[in-house]
């Protein structure tokens, strides 16, 4: 932050630049591979089976074990002892163990079959490479297609049930239009740049562990279940987090094989994955089939909707994709029926990923809700506004706020869509596609203290982490706020497993929760300044600046020196301890944020090639708590939108189990040249229904929507559906090969 606006109070909603983008332009954030202890630091290299779905029968390591700088070679024979995988149940699946080389279980290709622990990393590198194992399978069970998928998940990620209906869907469909549409959606990878890394050391007492992780709080619980350890022996540091998108919500084979090997050595272990690592040991997203049927009347209103899907399920990793949810939410219809079916499979954890639920979920159904609108022979945008529900669709509750239909109407104004032309001279066809965005917003249990020293120093302290989003400029914004305290009086500690338990960082939850927990212990803290000062209790303004606290406003103000006042109290530092839960009205009234996306699109039609001319975004997020940071989010969520329509695949290899595609040469997304301007719009308007700063998520909310208002604009352009994501060159051609 430019020295001139550190020393400025900042205000929530400011454009505030991040305070910790000094740290690292210079290179001094450290993230989780780069911490030393004073010990030296031995390296770990994994090694992992060759396919899935099967028994580990031999594994030989003798080779290995007597290479130079080899300190030992851990395999199911020898490694220290764990809880088994996916214990204990109640503890969730961010909390239950991990255990790796624990048995002769292979849980999917890739998993760890042997960890060597040397003094660098060629050394452990090299020795790894003379491992050898053997795998006896049947080939991995696979889910091939829809049918197979009979498994109904206990629930669906989000706390959705995984079935919900209104009214009587068979009458409803039986209408004047009726499409049946099948959406195919591939596996996919978060693609985080910075790749899970560990560093471990056991002291024979603590258990200290730096990691990237996005939630502090189950990590710990982690750990102590899987390593049969009492939580308060173990202490997570995660200061800064390069990216998460989903696959550091948890803890995986990274930390516990550095744990492993921290405590059987008894010196720091570091373990690092590289990148064709991470596509097997961090989570991925199931690719998902979704059978989705819609009717219509004659004037255009939605009758029927019908939302099918059917997904891959983790061995003991109960994880379900919500990919219905939006089906769920956007439309009034006189009956819907939403139903999602997983199959167990033998595969790499299948978990969130970038907007779960929703960013496939919407790929599929927005684009069936334009196949529904073109159909009638209605404009896209007027079919949406005629049919945006406003209650909830199934349970009947208000909304807290919904300004769906305000951002549609204002994108397609800015956005110039009453102005459109299309290019049909030459092969180069020019489209236009408009998609909606509802994404569910959260307050999840938070917690955080706030101290005051007599020299004026603010500190905040929560477990919170930083994935990228700008946690610690926020939290400071809040602070500054509240205090009229400048931004350099005010530390913000994060990512520290001693400090009160947070949210994390996740599922648009982390900035409202986080936030609100800060601004609670703000409000503590105040109030013990009050009573020093001897006013009254009750609401007080307060201020902190220049070394006085000034209290209340006009004839009742006093002022007083920090340090006559730490003087008088007898105490070093004052704190204040903030918490937030969800309260009645998360459960009186349903709470979204929501938006709208529009796209036009150039499309070759001899090449199949798509470029995206443009994409603008309108959104509602309630109150915006840093407009610089908001725009950023959400221009990045639009990218990846573009990425999941046109890009991304990952491919899995059915003999074998494993993906092929696993580096980000051979597993395309977008990059600059991928995308073309790019324009976020608000509408903002404080829900203190969903948080006391009137805030809700919206960091997966750019996501939602963007794909498939990209695929509605290839529809517009040529006239052809592509169904099955990524819509690729091939895609296009064959498609428009068939039209002819």
């Amino acid at each position: 932050m430019p020295a001139s606006q550190y020393d400025q109070v900042t205000k929530i909603g400011d454009a505030t630049d991040r305070i910790d983008g000094p740290l690292k332009v210079q290179g001094k954030a450290r993230y989780a591979g780069e911490f030393e202890f004073d010990a030296p630091t031995l390296v770990g290299v994994y090694v992992g089976a060759a396919r899935s779905g099967g028994t580990l029968t031999k594994v030989n390591t003798d080779k290995a074990e007597s290479q130079p700088g080899v300190k030992a070679v851990l395999t199911y024979h020898n490694a220290p002892e764990q809880r088994p995988f996916a214990e204990p149940e109640d503890a969730m699946r961010f909390g239950q163990s991990r255990a790796v080389l624990q048995d002769t279980k292979i849980r999917y290709a890739g998993f760890p079959v042997a960890l060597v622990v040397a003094e660098t990393l060629e050394q452990a590198r090299y020795a790894a490479s003379l491992i050898t194992h053997t795998v006896e399978s049947d080939g991995p069970e696979l889910l091939e297609n829809a049918d197979e998928a009979q498994v109904t998940p206990a629930s669906l990620d989000g706390g959705f049930e995984p079935d919900a209906t209104c009214g009587n869907i068979e009458q409803a469909l039986n209408n004047t239009t009726r499409l049946d549409m099948t959406y195919h959606t591939p596996n996919q990878i978060s693609a985080a740049m910075e790749p899970h890394t560990t560093i471990a050391y056991y002291d024979g007492d603590i258990l200290h562990v730096h990691t990237s992780v996005q939630i502090l709080a189950s990590a710990v619980t982690c750990l102590a279940n899987t390593l049969k350890l009492p939580e308060d022996k173990i202490r997570i540091k995660s200061l800064f987090v390069g990216g998460g998108f989903g696959s550091k919500l948890g803890l995986h084979n990274d930390a516990v094989l550095a744990c492993l090997g921290a405590i059987h050595l008894k010196q720091p272990v570091k373990v690092a994955l590289h990148r064709r690592q991470v596509f097997h040991s961090a989570p991925h997203r199931g690719f998902s089939i979704q059978k989705i049927s819609l009717s219509a009347d004659n004037a255009g209103h939605i009758n029927g909707i019908s939302h099918h899907s059917a997904m891959p399920m983790a061995q003991d990793y109960a994880f379900a994709e919500a990919t219905g949810a939006v089906a769920r939410i956007t439309y009034k219809a006189d009956a819907i029926e939403s139903r999602h079916r997983v199959k167990v499979v033998d595969s790499p954890m299948i978990d969130s990923v970038r907007a779960p639920g929703d960013a496939i979920g919407s790929l599929a159904f927005e684009s069936a809700i334009d196949e529904l609108a073109l159909h009638c022979k209605i404009d896209p945008v007027e079919f949406r506004l005629n049919n945006i529900a406003p209650a909830h669709p199934i349970t009947g509750k208000p909304f807290s706020t919904h300004h769906l239909a305000e951002c549609l109407k204002k994108g397609a104004e800015e956005f110039g869509w009453a102005n459109r032309t299309k290019n049909d001279n030459g092969p180069v066809k020019t489209g236009y596609g408009v998609a909606l965005a509802m994404r569910m917003n959260m307050i999840v249990p938070s917690a955080a203290k706030v101290t005051l020293d007599s020299d004026g120093q603010i500190a905040v302290f929560t477990d919170m982490t930083d994935i990228g989003t700008g946690t610690y400029t926020i939290l400071s914004q809040v602070v500054s706020d509240f205090f009229n305290t400048p931004a350099n009086a005010i530390t913000i500690n994060l990512g520290d497993s001693t400090s009160p338990a947070s949210c994390g960082s996740g599922g648009s939850f982390g900035a409202s929760s986080s936030a609100t927990s800060v601004r609670n212990a703000c409000e503590k803290l105040s109030r013990q300044l009050c009573e020093k000062m001897g006013l009254a209790r009750g609401s007080h303004q307060v201020a902190v600046h220049d070394g006085k606290v000034i209290a209340g406003e006009g004839d009742t103000q006093q002022v007083c020196t920090l340090s006559d006042l730490f003087k008088d109290s007898g105490v070093s530092e004052l704190e204040g301890h903030g918490e937030v839960e969800p309260g009645e009205s998360h459960d009186e009234y349903e709470q979204y944020s929501c938006g709208a996306h529009f796209a036009e699109v150039t499309v070759d039609t001899i090449t199949g090639e798509v470029r995206i001319k443009r994409q603008h975004g309108v959104f509602s997020a309630g109150q915006i708590l840093n407009h610089k940071t908001a725009t950023s989010q959400l221009q990045g969520g639009m990218v990846w939108g573009a990425s999941y329509a046109l890009l991304e695949d990952l491919q899995r290899d059915k003999h074998h189990g494993g993906f092929v595609n696993c580096d980000l040469a051979e597993y395309h997304f977008a990059v600059n040249r991928d995308i073309g301007d790019i324009k976020v719009t608000f509408i903002e308007e404080p829900d203190y229904k969903a948080c006391k700063l009137g805030s809700k998520g919206i960091g997966e909310l750019g996501i939602t929507g963007a794909g498939a208002a990209i695929a509605n604009a290839i529809s517009d352009a040529v006239g052809i559906r592509v169904r099955e994501f990524p819509i690729t060159p091939d895609k296009v051609v064959n498609a428009l090969t068939k039209q002819s």
